[in-house]
């Protein structure tokens, strides 16, 4: 998003950040760069493998990188470890992403706080043109209370994804 133009990039240093779709870790790596040690990241994940890879890989030398495996549906679930947070960071290829966004959100996200959406546009209707996926989504997190600030297409990094920038009023 950044080599796109991305012109707000709220995450900074000391940042307490609840990442999902964490994966592997490789973008949150960067953003554990980003918040030093100061800041910390939750990164949820479903899929055992990858989360795995994360520990092994990255977690277990970084201090400020706590895998969960979860599922981003039931924030409750995992409610026991995690903190009210500045910034939530959403990856998830679903197709109710911005739902899950939000519920994450109602639990989690401190009043105005960050949220950073990864729209996967084929995740969630491979039949539309990805711009009316991009809308879409859009309008179902401003409908929720999302204030968007700022949508970049990430062509030709990532095909038909989008990185929306928005704050949070419930």
């Amino acid at each position: 998003a950044i080599l796109r133009g991305l012109k707000n990039m709220p995450i900074s240093g000391g940042m307490k950040i609840l990442y999902l779709g964490v994966a592997s870790g490789t973008t949150c790596s960067h953003i554990s760069d980003i918040v030093g040690d100061g800041g910390h990241i939750w990164g949820v994940d479903f899929a055992p493998r990858p989360l795995r890879d994360l520990i092994e890989k990255l977690a277990s030398y970084r201090r400020n990188i706590s895998p969960i495996l979860g599922d981003a549906r039931n924030p409750e679930a995992y409610s026991p470890l995690v903190p009210i947070v500045d910034l939530i960071y959403a990856d998830v290829a679903q197709p109710d992403q911005s739902r899950i966004l939000h519920r994450n959100a109602e639990f989690y996200l401190k009043p105005s706080g960050w949220a950073l959406l990864a729209i996967k546009s084929r995740s969630i209707d491979v039949t539309r043109p990805p711009e009316e996926v991009y809308k879409a989504e859009i309008d179902e997190l401003e409908s929720r209370g999302f204030e968007v600030l700022e949508v970049v297409e990430l062509d030709p990094y990532e095909r038909d994804h989008a990185m929306v920038v928005a704050s949070f009023h419930s």
